[in-house]
């Protein structure tokens, strides 16, 4: 089975056409900034021939992997192990000045729920690690081991928006004076076993404590508020930029960021906007677009998609 067949791409088609005008130009960069096995920078590379791809991944697996299926582009790919709010540094090493076109297809990767022992699903028991980089950082059994019953709270609240987070916090601190919390298969049975039968019918009752615990080990969201803005500001004049969004708490810094970047700074009253309070952005898409009935019965990762997008249209003042 080939990763064509494993990984599809997320809106392939509508990401290409939203960042063609950008990368028409031989010698065009385009960043893919969440690099993942490499389908979308395939894509790229095989549709626009005169472009380079830098690609982001904080995943040592992914890179290699991606590393294996970019190789016949090997002249036109620099891959760089780094988190996305590393953008500036990663082309400055790439020897680039600006991107003409970057790409975010936030979330956890493909690779990442379906290898096992990587701990991120709760459908399958492994050891409860949940880092995207397995070279640094705490892993989620220490955060359940570690933390307070109002940290926990704190976290599945905000990163998991879920309602029952006061009780499960409750939960895993009673299950831990027990036994050490080490795998996902037992914090999924002390989560279910902890959930009012009522409740279970309305989803998963792990899905959201462990989205939560995966924004906390990889501080998604802090990493996440800084790389937009850096995005924004590597791109040339006339250059694009993507973004996929998966969860509302994603979304909503994406949404924040780019509506600031295409808003005037003018003070109110002028009676004629200045060239230096012009907007530096102009949205590319009106509000944030989804995917059709069509892509997510063909690729069921696309459902929760939000897809934003920008160009930008002078320099900084």
């Amino acid at each position: 089975m080939s990763l064509r067949d494993v990984h599809t791409p997320v809106l392939l088609d509508r990401c290409v056409e939203l960042l063609a005008p950008a990368l028409q130009k031989d010698g065009a960069v385009l960043v893919d900034a969440t690099l993942g096995m490499g389908g979308h920078a395939e894509a790229f590379l095989e549709r626009f021939p005169g472009i380079r791809v830098i690609g982001l991944d904080r995943d040592q697996d992914a890179l290699r992997i991606a590393g294996e299926r970019l190789a016949p582009f090997a002249d036109r790919i620099t891959l760089v192990h780094t988190v996305y709010d590393g953008i500036a540094a990663a082309l400055k090493t790439a020897g680039v000045a600006a991107a003409d076109g970057i790409l975010f297809d936030l979330g956890v990767s493909s690779l990442q729920l379906d290898v096992a022992d990587r701990g991120f699903a709760y459908s399958q028991d492994a050891p409860l690690d949940m880092r995207m980089d397995q070279t640094t950082g705490r892993m989620a059994s220490h955060v359940v081991a570690t933390y307070s019953e109002g940290e926990l709270r704190r976290i599945f609240e905000r990163y998991g928006e879920e309602k029952l987070s006061g009780r499960y916090a409750r939960a895993i601190i009673r299950a831990r004076e027990t036994a050490p919390i080490e795998r996902s298969g037992q914090l999924v049975e002390i989560l279910i076993a902890a959930t009012p039968y009522a409740a279970q019918r309305a989803g998963h009752p792990a899905k959201r404590v462990f989205q939560a615990l995966r924004i906390e080990v990889n501080g998604e969201l802090a990493v996440l508020e800084r790389a937009i803005p850096a995005a924004l500001d590597a791109l040339s004049v006339g250059g694009r930029i993507v973004v996929l969004a998966y969860q509302s708490l994603e979304d909503r810094i994406v949404k924040r960021a780019l509506a600031a970047a295409s808003a005037s700074t003018s003070p109110a009253g002028l009676p004629v906007e200045l060239p230096e309070h012009a907007p530096r952005f102009r949205l590319l898409v009106r509000g944030a677009e989804l995917a059709s009935d069509e892509e997510k019965a063909r690729n069921p990762r696309a459902a929760p998609v939000r897809l934003r997008a920008a160009e930008r249209v002078r320099d900084a003042a």
